[in-house]
C-alpha cells in the first residue's frame, strides 16, 4: 500500500515546515505532492529547500484555488490511495493511519475524519453544518462532517470524478459524485484546531459550496458541462 498525499498550499510560510515534519514520521510507505499555488510569501523558497523523503514539488504560476491545486497533485499522484491534507496545522497527520484502517480492513471504500466543531467560529460552524445537513437531504448521507479536508479515497476512483472546482467547492463535488455513484462515506473522530484567520470566508466560499451540492445532484451523472 502506498499513500499519496495531496497538499496544495498558499502563503503558508509559517506552518509549512511544520506541517512535512508530521508527515514524515508516517508509518507507512507514502509520497507527498506539494502545489504551491503562486505564494506570495515565502512558501516556495522554504519548499524548495527542504528535503523530505517522498516529497515531490509543484508550482502553479498564476493563482488558481485549493481546488485546482488539489486537481494538480492528483494527476501527478502515483499512490494506492490519496487524501488531502491542509499545510495550515488544523488537521493533524498523526490521525491518517487512523482514516487508513478501515480501508485497509476492506471495511470501507471512502474515510472522512469528522472534526468537532465547537471550538470553531460560529459563523463557519454554522456554515458547516448546514452544508452538512443538506448534503444529507439531497444525498441521502448521514455525515457529521461533509466539509472536512481530510477525504481519503482509491486513487483510481478520484480520477474517475473527473473533479472541476477550483476552489473550496471541491469539498461538496467530491462528496456529491461519490454519493450519485453509491458509495457508503464511513467517518472516523479526528483531532482539530482551527486557525483563527482563515483563507475561507463563510460568504464569499459558501455559496459556491451550495450552488455545487444543488447543480451535482441536478446533474446527470457522467454529464460534464
Amino acid at each position: 500500500m502506498r499513500l499519496s498525499v495531496l497538499m496544495p498550499v498558499y502563503n503558508e510560510e509559517q506552518t509549512l515546515e511544520k506541517t512535512l515534519q508530521r508527515l514524515s514520521v508516517l508509518p507507512f510507505e507514502y509520497e507527498v505532492i506539494v502545489v504551491d499555488d503562486c505564494s506570495t510569501d515565502q512558501t516556495w523558497e522554504i519548499l524548495s529547500r527542504l528535503d523530505f523523503p517522498g516529497l515531490v514539488r509543484l508550482r502553479h504560476p498564476v493563482n488558481r484555488g485549493k481546488g485546482a491545486a488539489v486537481r494538480t497533485a492528483l494527476a501527478a499522484a502515483r499512490g494506492d490511495w490519496v487524501i488531502i491534507q491542509d499545510a495550515d496545522l488544523e488537521y493533524d497527520p498523526a490521525d491518517i493511519p487512523k482514516l487508513l484502517e478501515p480501508a485497509l480492513a476492506g471495511e470501507a471504500t471512502i474515510v472522512y475524519g469528522a472534526r468537532d466543531l465547537r471550538e470553531q467560529a460560529p459563523v463557519l460552524r454554522w456554515g458547516n453544518q448546514f452544508l452538512t445537513w443538506l448534503t444529507n437531504l439531497l444525498y441521502g448521507c448521514r455525515l457529521r462532517d461533509m466539509e472536512t479536508c481530510y477525504k481519503l479515497l482509491p486513487r483510481p476512483l478520484a480520477l474517475a470524478l473527473e473533479l472541476e472546482c477550483n476552489r473550496f467547492d471541491l469539498e461538496p463535488e467530491i462528496t456529491a459524485k461519490v454519493a450519485r455513484l453509491g458509495y457508503r462515506i464511513h467517518e472516523v473522530p479526528i483531532s482539530y484546531v482551527p486557525r483563527k484567520e482563515k483563507k475561507l470566508s463563510p460568504w464569499r466560499d459558501g455559496w459556491p459550496a451550495l450552488r455545487a451540492l444543488v447543480k451535482y445532484r441536478l446533474r446527470p451523472l457522467g454529464a460534464r458541462p
